[in-house]
């Protein structure tokens, strides 16, 4: 019996032009008075989506968010951290010698704010983001001695296709490197995805990954997708993504997918 729903945000959730349909909106509120949690998963901080958290009224005491990809599981009207795990400043020093060698860009986040490494070539990635975030350019031998939650790499597509293909296995095997957009490589620890935040939100409410519906588009949703017991591609996803899912939404994210869907699974819910 599915008990929670997982939604990535771009071009799951969100349509293109970075809204929620109404529809979208009007499914998930019913759901989640019926008693299912609807847990949003994104790379983002939760700052910076509490918009769509009000919009979807995901604001009572028992809400959660995953962010930063997995790295960081929030309540989201406390703030109160129910997990986190990430990276020390030492574990990017491998790619920092990278991005120098290739003259690639690089901002590295904690949990709280970005840090553009000023040593290195600019990034989009402030331009690309958007978002309420504060970032503070820094050279990467003055980053703070604490806690990190991912590198981003912003760049061009052409740029990170290159990169995608001549990045060595040592690197590989240091971090997990996933595309959550054409413009943007995200840099994680090894084995952290959005699966493992779920993973300890599950186990805080008593359930397994049976109960779980997962929606996503990208490659770094293929972990939720694999892992729930029911993992949902979008109409407009990844080709890699839709070979690992149990079902793909009969409508894109710009129709309202996740909600078409929804209706089909739960008609004594939505009527």
């Amino acid at each position: 019996m599915i008990k929670m729903i997982a939604l990535d945000l771009d071009e799951t959730l969100l349509n293109t032009d970075k809204t929620i349909s109404e529809e979208n909106v009007t499914t998930l509120r019913k759901l989640h008075t019926a008693g299912i949690k609807v847990v949003l998963c994104t790379g983002r901080p939760i700052n910076a989506i509490w918009g769509y958290l009000e919009q979807l009224g995901l604001t009572t005491e028992e809400d959660f968010t995953i962010t930063f990809n997995g790295a960081l599981v929030i309540q989201n009207t406390t703030k109160d951290e129910l997990a986190q795990s990430g990276l020390s400043r030492t574990d990017f020093e491998p790619l920092h010698v990278f991005a120098q060698e290739n003259e690639y860009p690089l901002d590295i986040l904690d949990f709280e704010q970005v840090y553009p490494v000023a040593d290195l070539k600019p990034s989009i990635y402030q331009k690309m983001l958007k978002a309420p975030m504060t970032f503070t350019p820094t050279k990467f031998d003055d980053l703070p001695d604490h806690l990190f939650s991912k590198a981003v790499m912003a760049t061009d597509p052409e740029t990170l296709d290159h990169v995608v293909a001549t990045i060595g296995e040592d690197l590989r095997q240091e971090y997990h490197v996933v595309r959550s957009q054409p413009k943007i490589l995200e840099f994680l620890a090894a084995g952290m995805d959005k699966a493992v935040g779920l993973g300890q939100l599950l186990t805080h409410f008593g359930w397994d990954f049976d109960d779980l519906m997962a929606f996503g588009d990208a490659e770094n949703d293929l972990g939720m997708i694999k892992a729930a017991g029911d993992g949902v591609a979008m109409l407009n996803g990844q080709p890699e993504v839709k070979s690992a899912a149990n079902h793909i939404t009969p409508k894109s994210n710009n129709e309202a997918g996740i909600a078409a869907y929804l209706q089909e699974k739960f008609p004594e819910l939505l009527g």
